[in-house]
């Protein structure tokens, strides 16, 4: 405690200096918020450029450049100071000296201070010591900074600090801003891989009057002009299916979806999915089509299909090892086969490893429930688990031939789960059923009363072709691409606790 006091402190005292200065500044003519630098060049576009450069020496044709961003350290000797700027881009550090900016102009310049955001005009060269710069000629101050940036050399390390001040997580650790900049192109290319293959990108309704395609508990609000309460979605999945019905074949969302539940380092109240449905397909297709998607944006995003996450080796490379759920339990879980097949006793072993199962529960549930405790965690190569139990399935196809079972999969990568796919089912008749039954196991809740899509079940009484589709975790798959351990680290605003005092 005496620790935070002596930190709070000193950032008042650092204020209080900033503040000090910042007001010295306006009465030397200095804005401190301008906005009339403009067109900076890049500051990876100036890198290259002294590659050839020797050392001592400046660029022959004499160029200017122009550059802006935020100071990130500083060196000042008197007459001269050496500091590194930051753009977007890359840092480049800059030379500054008395005898070429003026007196004033570089009396102005020792008030500067680290994390504020200028702008130089200088010509290149190297240093005695080989790195590259920009010797200032002019400078002009565009942001001033009131706040101190992290301590240079242990930088912005509190975990919870880095969530909850992303924006000083991303000046101050570059490896950040990469984590970012892959999520980006992981859902550019997601875009592109299916846009090639004649996926029509759609937006459906954030808000819903019957929250479905899921079972999570949503959020709740109320609409004061229409009189009704809606609930942000927990998924996309009927209105997707309901644009099958209205005669699109092929059509996909990157969406973001709400769900009223715990956090931890896979859960995130907000999060984003990406939703896709295909006529005509079966889940089968889907898994080729996973296959084929994600293991090329793997290579695309890190150059091979051999990965490490959190030190454990990931092949991604196909063909992916495909198990019925039943399969995993007796390969992977252990559980002997005999007992798989025994209702009685594969409920008293679900009840024997500790697991609690709602009095409505049957033998389904309770495969599920010992799937997840005995198998899912030692999934760590791509794994397709199939057959899902039509108990724990509402919106998924019967089995033709099994029909205690739906022509499902889910895929499971470093023990999590990645997609979750099927074959739709296009019964209304069935469709009713089956909501009747999830609404019955859902009991009554005070916040959010159960309620049937009728609207969806019309739907499908128009007809909707037979088809398949799929979800996939976007910040799950780029916590797996980018070596990350919490989806916290994926997110550029993970949702938290209030702070203390704001």
């Amino acid at each position: 405690m005496a620790e935070k006091h002596r930190t709070m402190d000193q950032t008042s005292n650092i204020l209080k200096q900033r503040r000090d200065k910042a007001k010295l500044l306006e009465e030397s003519g200095v804005k401190l918020y301008s906005n009339s630098f403009k067109s900076p060049v890049p500051i990876s576009d100036i890198l290259p450029l002294g590659e050839d450069l020797a050392a001592e020496s400046f660029e022959e044709n004499g160029n200017t450049y122009r550059i802006a961003g935020r100071i990130m350290s500083m060196r000042k000797f008197g007459k001269a100071a050496f500091f590194h700027m930051q753009d977007e881009t890359g840092r480049l550090q800059i030379y500054a000296k008395r005898d070429l900016l003026g007196d004033e102009n570089f009396k102005i310049f020792k008030k500067w201070d680290i994390g504020d955001i200028v702008g130089i005009n200088g010509r290149l060269f190297k240093t005695k010591t080989g790195e590259l710069s920009i010797e200032a000629s002019k400078m002009q101050m565009i942001t001033k900074s009131m706040r101190p940036l992290p301590e240079k050399f242990h930088g912005l390390t509190d975990v919870e600090t880095r969530y909850r001040q992303r924006y000083v997580d991303l000046m101050v650790n570059p490896e950040v801003r990469e984590t970012f900049k892959i999520r980006m192109d992981v859902i550019r290319l997601i875009r592109e891989f299916l846009t090639n293959r004649c996926f029509l990108e759609v937006e459906t309704p954030m808000m819903q009057a019957v929250p479905g395609g899921a079972t999570a508990k949503p959020f709740k609000t109320h609409h004061k002009a229409l009189g009704i309460d809606l609930y942000l979605r927990i998924a996309p999945e009927l209105y997707l299916k309901r644009l099958l019905v209205g005669g699109f074949e092929k059509v996909f969302e990157i969406n973001r979806n709400f769900r009223n539940e715990g956090l931890s380092t896979r859960h995130n109240p907000e999060f984003t999915m990406l939703e896709f449905y295909q006529a005509y397909a079966t889940y089968h297709d889907l898994m080729d089509l996973t296959e084929e998607m994600i293991s090329w944006l793997a290579h695309e995003i890190t150059g091979t299909m051999d990965l490490m996450y959190q030190g454990q080796p990931v092949n991604l490379a196909p063909p992916w090892k495909r198990y019925t759920m039943d399969e995993a339990l007796i390969e992977v879980g252990g559980i002997d086969k005999q007992t798989l097949q025994d209702d009685s006793a594969i409920m008293q072993l679900a009840k024997d490893r500790g697991i609690e199962l709602q009095p409505e529960a049957g033998p389904g549930k309770a495969k599920t429930e010992l799937f997840e405790l005995l198998v899912e965690e030692k999934l760590v190569n791509p794994t397709f688990v199939t057959s899902y139990p039509t108990e724990v399935s509402p919106l998924a196809r019967r089995n033709e031939d099994d029909p205690n079972v739906t022509d499902r999969f889910e895929l499971f990568i470093t023990g999590r789960e990645i997609a979750n796919a099927f074959s739709e089912l296009n019964d209304p008749a069935e469709q009713f059923k089956r909501f009747e039954q999830q609404i019955a196991e859902r009991g009554d809740d005070d916040e959010v009363h159960p309620e049937l899509d009728h609207d969806y079940i019309r739907a499908l009484e128009y007809g909707m072709p037979s088809a398949a589709g799929e979800g996939i975790g976007i910040d799950r798959l780029v916590m797996l691409l980018t070596d990350s351990p919490s989806i916290r680290d994926v997110i550029l605003f993970p949702h938290l606790k209030p702070e203390a005092g704001m």
